[in-house]
């Protein structure tokens, strides 16, 4: 019996048993080893589940005047939250395996080819005729800010079923991470969320936009990482409290560490329903790193894994710029319970577009927690990656240059500041 039919029989078995978690049924723990065992010459797959997306970038060359044309350019990009975010990892030298939906279109066609010519797995998208492929018009300001878009993306929400998910359990089980974007439906974040905590493997929410980021109600109990700007925060925290206390806030008034201040309840919210780390992206201010766990020592995933090229030469590059020696110093204060807090400068950088700025940011702290960095590592990492993204032309650098990301991981990393709080004594 080939591999392939092995794996089959293996996916039955995991629809049947994963009713219940896999310490309570050593049976489906037996089956999990057996498919790892399957695995063994391979590094685990970070997988990533959500939309594959072509937008359309409208720049005006002037400022706009509303109701006719105005000069400018308009292009044709690869985009989609999910699909961004792999495709950086990807670009970093990570494998993830990715989880989506395309129609036999020419947005589809478009975005498979790129897919295939990236040496990654086509095996978990969905392709069928009655499938209109996901495309999103964006109309962009001078400054590459967005200023407005139209969304098509309904075809991710009717084919990205739980069903077509629970074809790739095996692949869930032996991930490092598992990454969802709020595209999903409600039951298709239920359904991959729930696999990946029946075994234990973190799970990380993007939250896409304020609207979609409510979905996170539903499978609160198996997110550990969340990664929204500020106004997705809100949402957030105001659909988990069941109330609408918290407001957006105007950036304009605030400093990185009073803007953590006015945030901080909210952020509150989310770790107190048992989210382990919020990622909270400040644009140009940079990214707060917000846990109850003590930062400088925390890890997500299973720590080091298997790793090759780029994605093992910028492990041990970042390693040996930065140590995590620097935060050892940092204990945690006694009594009460804890907030920790991390302040991340972002780099100056020659804007050409922002588009991808925040899945590369996603996408760059992913790849290097897949490889064994530790969280502060990783979001260093993610934050030259964003920098990268913010000086090319496509929402996803066409590469990246291993020295480059390493001495700007090394730059945030040494200017990080570490706060210390404690809540609710």
């Amino acid at each position: 019996m080939d591999s392939s039919s092995v794996h089959e029989r293996l996916n039955a078995v995991f629809r049947h048993l994963l009713q219940q978690p896999c310490e309570a049924n050593p049976v489906l723990h037996k089956v999990l080893l057996t498919s790892r065992h399957l695995q063994k010459q391979e590094a685990a797959e970070p997988v990533i589940i959500g939309g594959m997306v072509l937008d359309i970038h409208a720049t005006p060359s002037i400022p706009a005047n509303p109701r006719t044309t105005t000069p400018g350019k308009v292009n044709y990009v690869l985009g989609g939250v999910a699909r961004n975010v792999a495709e950086c990892m990807s670009k970093l030298g990570a494998k993830p395996y990715m989880i989506s939906a395309l129609g036999l279109d020419m947005a589809g066609n478009i975005l498979l080819e790129h897919w295939k010519s990236a040496g990654l797995s086509i095996e978990g998208i969905r392709r069928q005729k009655d499938i209109n492929t996901a495309v999103v018009s964006n109309i962009l300001d001078v400054n590459g800010e967005l200023a407005a878009a139209v969304a098509s993306v309904e075809s991710i929400e009717k084919f990205l079923t739980p069903d077509w998910i629970r074809q790739f359990i095996r692949h869930i089980s032996s991930a490092p991470v598992l990454m969802v974007d709020a595209n999903l439906s409600p039951p298709a974040l239920a359904a991959s969320c729930k696999i990946a905590a029946e075994c234990n493997i973190p799970v990380w929410f993007e939250p896409v936009s304020v609207t979609k980021s409510r979905r996170i109600t539903s499978v609160v109990k198996y997110i550990s990482v969340v990664s929204p700007n500020e106004d997705e925060l809100v949402a957030m925290a105001n659909a988990l409290s069941g109330e609408n206390m918290f407001r957006p806030i105007d950036r304009n008034k605030h400093l990185a560490e009073s803007l953590f201040q006015t945030l901080k309840p909210a952020i509150l919210v989310l770790l107190e329903k048992g989210i382990r780390l919020v990622v909270l992206t400040l644009g140009s201010d940079g990214v707060l790193l917000c846990s109850k766990e003590l930062l400088s020592s925390m890890r997500i995933g299973p720590g080091k894994t298997k790793t090759y090229g780029f994605i093992r030469d910028l492990y041990e590059t970042v390693t040996s710029r930065c140590h995590s020696s620097r935060y050892s110093g940092a204990t945690e204060p006694a009594g009460g319970s804890q907030f920790f807090a991390v302040h991340f400068p972002a780099l100056p950088a020659s804007v050409v577009r922002l588009t991808g700025a925040g899945d590369c940011l996603v996408g760059g702290t992913l790849a290097s927690i897949s490889a064994g960095l530790d969280v502060m590592q990783s979001v260093a990492v993610g934050i030259a990656a964003a920098k990268a993204a913010v000086e090319a032309e496509t929402n996803v650098p066409s590469q990246f240059n291993l020295t480059a990301i390493a001495d700007d991981a090394k730059t945030v990393y040494a200017a990080a500041n570490v706060l210390f709080y404690q809540s609710m004594l």
